[in-house]
């Protein structure tokens, strides 16, 4: 099913009062946003999506696919399933090494590219400060090296269309270009985030409040140059973070040098 949109009609929030926002559309290839204190109904807006609700959750949201119901085995059947969804607390339990798990995976999808381990690894690699290697073990990838993989198999292997992210921000990763390759594959991509630089990055906004969606933010052209400098400074804490991981020590003049405001 060639999945173009995904459309969320509102429901009622905590207190069952009607949503302000009444209808909610997202396009493919769009990354959006979703804020909000802690406690304001993010997770369970994505949880609403990912289960694609029709009335039959606390929120009463319903959820069209290409402005249609979605057919009960899209919702019930893991298999057609076309939803993919990274949280922050991710770790792999299976016993086998990245590139068994990756051949694995793309076997099941039915897809037999060759090379595709060395591309998935390739985008993986772009993501986190700590490299993968084909030969390592699942089990021992650390949370930034577990995340910047799923971003990667996400984005090349799997075919779920819809990619709903829990704030990746506190994953260890290059958070600004894992959303440029998600969105990068025509993937619809929601992220629920406190980070400034991924709030910015996206086309909109839905601003969440006990519970229910208050109203929809557009990222104004300022807001996009102030995403620029955001992302300069947050490129080089970054930076100033593998620098202390491999042992080195920090200087004022790292902070004169690169001018991170400018």
């Amino acid at each position: 099913m060639d999945i173009k949109e995904i459309k969320i009609i509102g429901g009622v929030n905590k207190c069952g009062e009607s949503e302000n926002v009444k209808e909610l559309i997202v396009k493919r290839g769009e990354i959006f946003g979703v804020v909000g204190p802690t406690g304001s109904g993010k997770s369970n807006l994505i949880s609403d999506i990912e289960q694609l609700s029709q009335g039959d959750t606390p929120s009463k949201r319903k959820i069209l696919i290409n402005g249609e119901i979605p057919e009960t085995e899209m919702r019930r059947n893991p298999r057609k399933r076309r939803i993919a969804q990274l949280s922050q607390n991710m770790n792999f339990l299976a016993d086998m090494t990245v590139e068994e798990f990756l051949i694995m995976h793309a076997k099941s999808r039915g897809i037999t590219s060759e090379g595709i381990v060395e591309k998935v690894i390739d985008l993986a690699n772009n993501l986190t400060g700590e490299p993968i290697k084909k030969d390592y073990n699942l089990t021992i990838l650390s949370g930034g090296q577990s995340r910047s993989l799923m971003v990667a198999d996400v984005a090349v292997i799997s075919d779920s269309p819809i990619v709903l992210i829990d704030e990746i921000e506190n994953a260890g990763i290059k958070k600004h270009e894992a959303l440029e390759l998600l969105s990068g594959y025509g993937k619809i991509v929601m992220v629920i985030t406190h980070d400034p630089v991924l709030a910015l990055m996206t086309t909109r906004r839905v601003v969440m409040k006990n519970g229910g969606m208050m109203e929809i933010i557009e990222t104004t052209d300022e807001e996009k140059e102030v995403s620029k400098k955001l992302s300069n400074i947050d490129s080089w804490m970054l930076s100033m973070r593998e620098k202390v991981r491999h042992g080195q020590k920090l200087s004022l003049n790292d902070i004169k040098a690169q001018k991170v405001l400018e």
